[in-house]
């Protein structure tokens, strides 16, 4: 059985010591790709270094909503010269809105759809982050795909850690875009999100585990790491009544459809 984890962050402090013990394990689980995502630019070198030292890693680049007040004049150019500096790179993100608590709504806005204009003119997917936002990122990707070039394609990508309702899971589907679950699907008080993951079409499911973050049951409390993604395919499998293989095989295949991998 093959697995992709298509959102981790390895770059954080709590890998640093046992890095090659984690490899172990999830090649031991059947994790044969990982998508690293970054939060900022800033991370892009010491990315680029994990993946030059795990050899199964590809990478995305881009300023995470969190972060939107660290966008500047020159923060499109950066991106856009980091993304095609390295084939390693699959995607722009994670970018997207977190209005959870956020008092710079409009900038987050701006930043995401200057993010979001960069991918469609470099052919790239996105890895998008929503909380409390999905109704304004449905709305603002309709606008961008309304108000391209015709010869463009509109905007693809990923909901990567995908906790919104049926309603919202159908409006990003009705937009193109694949929906990843991490453990969150398997929290027993998350019944919306188990809702959702038993709607999505088999060719638009990924798996995820967002690490160090979010450790699935019944690893929950302690660090994620990417070997316990067999753990979110094990629940998907048991909601959308399919055997785990059949899951593994189809959302490896959709993995390396969106990002172009080649395995």
């Amino acid at each position: 059985m093959q697995l992709i984890d298509t959102h981790v962050h390895l770059n954080f402090d709590t890998f640093r010591e046992d890095l090659d013990a984690l490899q172990t394990r999830w090649q031991e689980a059947g994790v044969i790709q990982l998508i690293h995502s970054c939060v900022e630019p800033g991370e892009f070198p010491a990315t680029r270094s994990l993946a030059d030292r795990l050899g199964n890693l590809s990478f995305s680049v881009g300023l995470h909503p969190l972060d939107a007040h660290k966008w500047h004049a020159n923060s499109q150019v950066e991106i856009r010269t980091l993304a095609i500096s390295d084939p390693r790179v699959v995607a722009i993100g994670e970018l997207g809105l977190d209005f959870y608590k956020a008092e710079n709504q409009q900038q987050q806005k701006s930043v995401c759809q200057a993010q979001l204009e960069l991918a469609v003119a470099l052919d790239l997917p996105v890895i998008v982050h929503c909380r409390d936002a999905a109704a304004s990122l449905r709305e603002l990707m309709e606008k961008i795909n309304r108000d391209k070039n015709p010869a463009r394609k509109p905007i693809r990508g990923v909901m990567h850690c995908w906790s919104g309702t049926p309603e919202e899971t159908q409006w990003f589907l009705d937009l193109g875009f694949y929906i990843s679950f991490s453990g969150i699907v398997t929290f027993k008080k998350a019944e919306t999100v188990k809702q959702s993951a038993r709607i999505v079409p088999s060719d638009r499911l990924l798996i995820e585990t967002d690490c160090p973050f979010l450790a699935p049951i019944p690893k929950r409390g302690k660090r994620n790491e990417p070997a316990f993604v067999r753990y979110v395919a094990e629940e998907l499998a048991k909601l959308r009544q399919c055997d785990l293989e059949t899951l593994a095989r189809q959302t490896t295949e959709n993995a390396c459809d969106l990002f172009n991998l080649t395995i």
